[in-house]
C-alpha cells in the first residue's frame, strides 16, 4: 500500500473520533489496518502540516499514556482539546479512562 493510501486510511479513522474524545497513535494504527505501526500514524498526522487539510482532527490523537507528545504544536493541541471539553492536566496528560474513544474494533 502506498503512503498516500495508508495516510488516507489513517485520516479516515481519525475523522471518526468525536469532539471531546481522544485516541492513541497505536489504536488508530490498528483501526486503520496497520497494527504495530503507531509511528506511521504520527508521520501521517505530521504530513497534515504540509497540506491545507483541515478536516482531520489531529489534535484528538495522543500517546498511549494519554500524553500530548506533539513536538510542533503542543500548546495548540492542548487548547483545541480543552475547547472541546477535554481536561488536560499540568503535565499535558489526559485521563484515558474518561476521554478515550472506544471505536468498534
Amino acid at each position: 500500500m502506498t503512503s498516500v493510501k495508508s495516510y488516507e486510511a489513517i485520516y479516515a479513522v481519525v475523522r471518526q473520533i468525536p469532539p471531546g474524545r481522544v485516541s492513541s497513535y497505536g489504536r488508530i494504527a490498528v483501526l486503520a489496518g496497520f497494527g504495530g505501526q503507531a509511528r506511521l500514524v504520527g508521520y501521517a498526522l505530521h504530513a497534515l502540516r504540509l497540506t491545507s487539510e483541515d478536516e482531520v482532527p489531529w489534535w484528538r490523537v495522543v500517546n498511549h499514556r494519554g500524553l500530548i507528545t506533539n513536538a510542533y504544536e503542543p500548546a495548540l493541541q492542548r487548547a483545541l482539546l480543552e475547547a472541546e471539553g477535554v481536561m488536560v492536566d499540568a503535565g499535558d496528560r489526559i485521563d484515558l479512562r474518561h476521554y478515550l474513544w472506544e471505536a468498534n474494533l
